[in-house]
């Protein structure tokens, strides 16, 4: 008598934590509404359970489980509740899931103690804990990943859908798994292993998208470091040209009191200081290429500011297969890497950078030599930041290089650092500028 009691608070608590995690799972508001709805599902379930014990005994009514239970279920959830089927379908499951593993919790109970009846106690002790859990720590994280993508929802829904029908099939419908037939027992351990590798693809393509979307990002906030870094300087350059454009009749009559007087040496002199005032007002251009020659513009002026001497050698055409984003990054994560190594060193003879840029053979060439101050400690090729937040710029060096098949190379000795960068260019023709 105590047995079948047991046995029954048994299934009562089975249905009962597999319709709670099946809503947790399915996404329903915890809104005295719905907790009712599920409320009466619950008892309705459990009559027509109990109805089918009690006429047909244990073994019919765990055959048609599915038809008066779980199919019930998903009518509820997408009728009802109107969650998409495929969201219901898994939350349905996902439940049945992880029902599994209080099953074996109470199996194991039961053996030690060679008593069904700790078996079922221990099986009801652990579906509560096991739903404090999935609760607590789990369903948020299933929830997100079903409602992510469609992809993501059958991908999701594929490990208890596999582990569904294993466990119908071979212990409910047959009892192939108990026989010890070969093919049933390493059935699971192989659809766990295909789902492994599953696993393993998609992680890493994920974190493909990570790394380019990172990419992009340090692009675009280089690219915005370097627009307010020339607006300043294109506001500055307005002001210095407005302000020497007013002065233009007081250069005019003091020109024309010395031609009066007829002093042309200091006539020379004069228009000598002013083609100086005009140079360092007048922006440098170091190649044809006007994304190259707003960076290096840009990287003159922060050098300057750190009494550091950048010297340029730009032979870029004035378009190059490669994005804007790719190429502001390249060059901004080298010569802001450069400058502030080389700025510092303690000697301020030493504080130079020569930078190097060229298209050769159809290929980008970037290369820095820098003088440096410490050591530099090398991991995997990468010099290593002793900064917290820093080192991510010679990371997104080598990812575009050698996402594009191309190459960077990192040297650190005899006190000069080194970069050389080498990515392949797509075949253009390149017009005249």
């Amino acid at each position: 008598m105590l047995e079948t009691v047991a046995g029954l608070l048994r299934f009562a608590s089975s249905l009962l934590f597999g319709v709670a995690v099946t809503a947790l799972f399915a996404g329903i508001a915890p809104e005295k509404k719905n907790r009712i709805v599920v409320g009466f599902a619950c008892a309705a379930l459990l009559t027509v359970q109990f109805f089918f014990l009690w006429t047909w005994g244990l073994e019919v009514t765990s055959k048609i489980y599915p038809l008066i239970v779980h199919a019930p279920m998903v009518l509820l959830l997408s009728l009802y509740f109107k969650r998409p089927w495929l969201i219901s379908a898994t939350s349905v499951l996902s439940g049945y899931l992880c029902c599994q593993v209080p099953r074996w919790i109470g199996f194991l109970a039961g053996a030690a103690f060679n008593s069904s009846i700790a078996d079922h106690v221990v099986y009801i002790a652990a579906v509560f804990l096991a739903y404090y859990f999935l609760k607590k720590y789990v369903v948020g994280s299933v929830r997100d990943l079903m409602e992510k993508s469609v992809r993501s929802c059958l991908l999701l829904g594929a490990v208890p859908l596999f582990y569904y029908l294993f466990d119908y099939v071979t212990t409910i419908y047959t009892d192939i798994l108990y026989s010890g037939t070969r093919w049933a027992v390493q059935f699971m351990p192989s659809v766990i292993s295909v789902f492994y590798f599953i696993f393993v693809i998609l992680y890493y393509s994920e974190i493909q998208k990570q790394a380019e979307a990172r990419r992009e990002r340090d692009g675009m906030v280089a690219q915005l470091e370097l627009a307010k870094t020339e607006f300043a300087t294109l506001r500055r350059l307005q002001e210095c040209t407005a302000v020497y454009r007013h002065d233009m009749r007081h250069h005019f009559a003091f020109l024309q009191g010395l031609t009066d007087k007829g002093s042309l040496k200091e006539i020379r002199e004069y228009l000598k200081a002013a083609q100086s005032d005009v140079d360092a007002i007048t922006p440098v251009r170091f190649c044809e290429n006007e994304t190259a020659n707003l960076l290096l513009s840009s990287f003159s002026a922060r050098a300057a500011e750190k009494a550091v001497q950048l010297s340029v050698d730009a032979r870029l055409p004035a378009t190059i297969p490669l994005s804007d984003t790719e190429f502001c990054s390249l060059l901004s994560n080298s010569l802001e890497n450069a400058i502030a190594a080389a700025a510092a060193c303690p000697d301020s003879w030493c504080r130079t950078v020569d930078v190097k840029v060229q298209v050769y053979k159809n290929k980008l060439l970037i290369s820095t030599d820098n003088p440096y101050s410490g050591e530099i400690k090398m991991k995997d090729g990468l010099p290593q930041s002793l900064r917290e937040g820093h080192g991510y710029g010679s990371r997104s060096i080598v990812s575009i290089a050698e996402s594009h098949g191309g190459q960077a190379i990192f040297d650190a000795s005899g006190g000069i650092f080194r970069l050389k960068i080498m990515v392949p260019l797509e075949e253009v023709r390149y017009g005249k500028s």
